[in-house]
């Protein structure tokens, strides 16, 4: 599944996560520092970020764009002098960091909409009170800003779709490869061409989406945890506990982790379950095909017991979701109250704006919503590991590793019936 994609999938993915922790330590200890040396210096505390277009442009992040592209010029170039051989490394490295960057891109499209919040919401609330001053020019201006970022969005979910597209299609077209040419030892193991067609498919189209989202997850808590971090000042206090630093900081953390920590151990039986259930599946529908050739095959008895078991399992299925969508549901409807109860003292003692609420839900929002990965990814998480667990017998008749349990079932009863059905008196 990766070593036909990556070089050196395990050490690759180590050195590449370690390499991250590097850039994101050096760029908070010195990064602005380093920066404002080359002329590209940060915000001054209190200034107001540009709106619109002007963002995106502005000295610091055209600082990160560089800082970031020197990097990942070191990591690649070095791995490609480690495994230069390998075929699909120029996708699977420079590709990877094309993706990691578009998505950090599309972060930024959630902070240039969060600064635009601040001063469009103030002005709204100035201008519901009848203040002095306000013109309808001045809310057309940042409409306009408005739709300059929108259309930067556009722009990059278009590039994003695209450019993902191709780069999960050229993994599935490693794996295609790998398997095929080790065909000779995997032609024995229970629905080989599925697991080489259907399931190398799935795996390919689930990963284009988990992936996506799992990097503009981190990339979210990277960029906002900061800026939550810093708003947590507008907030006095939070019921029963008080006046906490960095309170809304600590609340999104430790709310997230109760949720995907919840999740997680409620769903944990979900993956074995939906891998039991293509099993099953997979017995019936191979009997019917065997049916379609041989007249002794699909017998009614045969089939009663084959559908049997899937029923058996579907019923269990929906047993298990059945606690599993109690948990979820309730914490996701508990999940849209918990900021604004939270914030009641401070609403009540007229701390903040509606700038300043809008920007800090849609801060709060953003790094709950990205720890909450597993929980709102959970069911296809479910689903891409059921699928690892089919691919993961096609590791183990390549590498001559013993096949998992109940592939070695399989394998047995299958034996045994081509023994009975060798011994049938004709």
């Amino acid at each position: 599944m990766f070593h036909s994609f990556f070089p050196r999938p395990k050490l690759f993915f180590i050195s590449a996560a370690l390499w991250t922790a590097v850039c994101i330590f050096v760029w908070y200890a010195a990064g602005p520092q380093m920066g404002a040396a080359l002329g590209m210096p940060p915000l001054a505390a209190g200034q107001q970020a540009p709106l619109g277009l002007a963002y995106f442009v502005s000295p610091d992040n055209l600082w990160f764009y560089l800082y970031f592209t020197i990097f990942v010029l070191i990591f690649g170039g070095v791995w490609k002098v480690i495994d230069r051989d390998h075929p699909w490394s120029n996708w699977s490295i420079w590709g990877s960091a094309f993706i990691i960057f578009i998505a950090y891109f599309v972060v930024q499209i959630s902070v240039a909409l969060n600064n635009w919040r601040g001063p469009f919401f103030d002005l709204f609330q100035r201008a519901l009170e009848k203040q002095p001053g306000i013109t309808a020019g001045q809310f057309y201006d940042l409409q306009l800003r408005f739709l300059e970022i929108g259309m930067v969005g556009v722009a990059m979910n278009v590039i994003t779709a695209y450019f993902t597209s191709h780069y999960v299609f050229r993994w599935r077209t490693a794996m295609n490869d790998f398997y095929l040419s080790k065909w000779d030892k995997l032609r024995h193991i229970e629905g080989a061409s599925q697991r080489v067609q259907e399931d190398t498919m799935r795996f390919a189209t689930i990963v284009e989406g988990l992936g996506v989202v799992l990097i503009n997850s981190i990339m979210t808590l990277v960029v906002f945890l900061p800026l939550l971090f810093q708003m947590s000042v507008h907030v006095t206090e939070i019921p029963l506990l008080g006046a906490i630093p960095h309170s809304l900081f600590w609340l999104a953390l430790l709310w997230s982790v109760f949720g995907t920590v919840l999740l997680a151990v409620v769903g944990i039986k979900l993956p074995g379950l939906q891998f039991r259930n293509q099993r099953v599946e997979a017995a019936f529908r191979k009997e019917l095909v065997y049916g379609e050739d041989h007249e002794d095959r699909a017998q009614p008895p045969t089939m009663r017991e084959l559908f049997s078991n899937v029923r058996k399992n579907y019923f269990r299925m929906y047993w298990h979701y059945l606690y599993f969508n109690v948990a979820r549901y309730t914490f996701g409807q508990l999940d849209a109250i918990i900021l604004t109860f939270m914030l009641i003292p401070t609403i009540v003692a007229a701390k903040i704006t509606m700038g300043i609420w809008q920007q800090i839900a849609t801060a709060f929002g953003q790094v709950s919503d990205s720890f909450q990965y597993l929980v709102s990814s959970w069911s296809t998480i479910i689903e891409l590991l059921s699928i690892r667990k089919r691919l993961v017998a096609f590791e183990a008749a390549i590498d001559d590793q013993p096949l998992p349990v109940i592939d070695q079932n399989y394998l047995q009863r299958e034996a045994e019936g081509g023994e009975m059905a060798a011994n049938k008196p004709t």
